[in-house]
């Protein structure tokens, strides 16, 4: 009687061969699919709908910034509250239900928001440019001119750049706190510097109701903008137009050593007027669609 050993069937050692091999392969191949299918989530997530300047629009929005929404700062409980709908109604407009963009939310002083959106460039290492503009208002007043128009024209801008290809990467970004004197200003100032590395040009957008022509202003008189203006509007000195106040955003901006340029069509609003009249929408999207083609010059956009 013999011991013997009983062979391996062919297909078993087939097998010990394919399968590990089937393993690695198949591995490499969900791999594959499903960072495809990442990056194709991401396409989706950042495609944008790109909306025309529209003046029935603009009267909408500032209608329900001004008159619905009403004081926006800390100063009283229902002020505060109107702030975090104020940002609630710039994410909903912006965001990925509407416009499309992924919005980004920095944690700011007092709790609030810095609210940013971005236009990716093609360039995204170049310098980049930073629209700014406040949602908060006075204390005691709607703010209209400090500052519904400038953000509603900011937020149009961003409608209408949505499908733009940019040679730099354009952020737009919303200040909780830039009109209340007694809200952290300069806190938010700083913290918007640490985002705003390098930039090529700071637009500090403001008081857009008062005529269809820019004012262009700034500290800063080699900043990119001033000379980008021809056929938009004119350059305006620092001194007419903040009227020896030296607490607008881009006064503010530019004392930290950005190349701050206040985009408006009008002096700053001063503490003793009354800001509560709502201008005229046409008017609005004029100055807008001029605000518009100033950040595209100055972006490269196509």
């Amino acid at each position: 009687m013999t011991d013997e050993t009983p062979k391996r069937p062919k297909w078993a050692s087939v097998l010990l061969v394919v399968l590990p091999l089937w393993l690695v392969v198949s591995g490499g191949l969900a791999m594959w699919y499903f960072s495809g299918e990442g990056a194709r989530r991401d396409h989706v997530e950042q495609e944008r709908f790109a909306q025309a300047i529209s003046a029935p629009m603009l009267a909408d929005d500032l209608k329900k910034i001004v008159e619905i929404i009403g004081e926006r700062n800390g100063a009283s409980e229902n002020a505060a509250k109107n702030l975090t709908r104020m940002a609630s109604m710039i994410e909903g407009l912006l965001g990925p239900s509407n416009t499309g963009y992924t919005v980004r939310r920095e944690k700011g002083p007092a709790d609030w928001p810095l609210i940013r959106v971005t236009v990716a460039g093609q360039k995204p290492d170049s310098p980049a440019i930073w629209v700014i503009s406040s949602y908060d208002s006075r204390p005691g007043s709607p703010g209209v001119e400090a500052n519904a128009t400038g953000m509603a024209a900011t937020m149009a801008a961003a409608q209408a750049l949505a499908g733009d290809t940019p040679e730099m990467n354009i952020h737009f970004v919303f200040l909780p706190h830039a009109n209340d004197p007694d809200a952290p200003i300069l806190e938010t100032a700083t913290m918007l510097k640490k985002l705003a590395v390098s930039p090529k040009a700071v637009l500090c957008v403001e008081a857009m109701g008062a005529g269809e022509e820019l004012w262009l202003s700034s500290r800063d008189t080699a900043a990119a903008p001033l000379g980008l203006v021809q056929g938009l509007g004119s350059v305006r000195g620092a001194e007419v137009v903040c009227l020896g106040e030296d607490t607008d955003p881009a006064s503010v901006l530019f004392e930290m050593g950005l190349p701050a340029v206040r985009v408006a069509t009008r002096p700053v609003v001063l503490s003793d007027e009354s800001d509560d009249k709502l201008p005229s929408p046409a008017v609005v999207a004029a100055s807008t669609g001029r605000l518009v083609e100033l950040i595209r010059r100055c972006a490269g956009s196509r």
